[in-house]
Parts: structure tokens; sequence; C-alpha cells
């Protein structure tokens, strides 16, 4: 197959088949709706427009959604160090990926965001009933696509692996799903 090629460009581009998507947002228009110590300006069908800017099948694509508050200036300034140092992160997530490697091994994939979601919701190490409660629920209603709830699965996984546990429970469902949108189960 040939490579894509954007109209009008005339040199062949190629793209990666596998990538990470990060993407940012103010929480309105003009950036203060929800802001402590800031007033935000904009009405309420403009704050409900701006959020929905995101279509639909673009945010179901979205592993975390997390909103982050401003830093202030005296917490920039503070001498402190971070509580996790960068060499400490990497270490936890090399050795998840290597228990996740390793529970994986046997099959064609080796991280969790290569599991297919019907091998992790009918797979031998599907989770139990009562730790998919929440997800079921949330499918369920309506608040969540199938998509999303294979998602929330992977990140399960993920954050089970994080805390060297050997299958995630209900506490590390129920944190995926907050991830997720911010639901509480």
């Amino acid at each position: 197959m040939p490579p894509a090629k954007p109209s009008g460009q005339r040199q062949d581009t190629r793209h990666a088949a596998k990538y990470v998507q990060k993407l940012a947002m103010n929480p309105c228009p003009c950036g203060n709706h929800g802001v402590r110590g800031a007033e935000c300006m904009c009405p309420p069908m403009a704050i409900r427009r701006y959020a929905t800017r995101l279509s639909g099948p673009l945010r179901d694509r979205v592993d975390i959604d997390l909103q982050v508050a401003r830093v202030a200036a005296r917490t920039a300034t503070a001498g402190s160090a971070a509580r996790t140092s960068t060499a400490d992160a990497a270490t936890r997530v090399l050795a998840a990926r290597a228990r996740a490697a390793e529970r994986w091994s046997g099959t064609p994939w080796r991280r969790n965001a290569e599991i297919p979601g019907t091998w992790m919701r009918q797979g031998a190490l599907r989770l139990s009933a009562a730790d998919r409660a929440p997800l079921d629920r949330a499918l369920e209603r309506g608040l969540l696509t199938l998509r999303g709830y294979d998602r929330v699965l992977r990140l399960a996984w993920t954050m089970a692996d994080l805390a060297e546990r050997e299958r995630p429970g209900l506490e590390e469902v129920g944190r995926a799903l907050h991830l997720r949108r911010g639901w509480t189960p």
C-alpha cells in the first residue's frame, strides 16, 4: 500500500501506526471556569458548547481525562523537591512492564495496551464479576462505551502492575474508572 499523501502535498509521508496522543484544553473559552480565585465571564451555554468541541468518538479514545489545577507561584518557586524522582518513576514503570510481559508471555502481546478487549473481557485472566461490577453498571447505563470499558480494563491492569499486584481488584477498577471521566463507582 502506498504511503498516505495529504491533498496538495507533493511528497510522500509515513505515519506511525502506534502513537501516544496527549490532549489539553481549557475548561471554557476564557480559561477561568472552576479556577479558584479567578472569575469566569463565559455564559453557561458557551461553556457547554466549548466542552463539546471534541467529538464523542475522539473523547472515547482518551484513556485518562484528568483536570489539573493551576500551579501557584509560591509552589513553583519553593525549593522543595518532588516526592517521586524521574529515576524512581522510570524504575517503577520498567518493573510494571516486566510484570505485564511475564503475565502475557505465551500470547502475542507484551503490554497491557496491546491486549484486545474481547480477550480481557472473556479470556482466561478476566476479572471477577464483583471486580467488574462498576464497569458493568457504567456500560449498562450508557455512561461508557464498550471501547471505553476495554480502555478502563487496560488502565486497571496497568495500575495493578504499578502497585505490584497480581491482578486488578475493585480498587484499581474504581480508580481507572474515575480517571476515565471522573466517575465514582
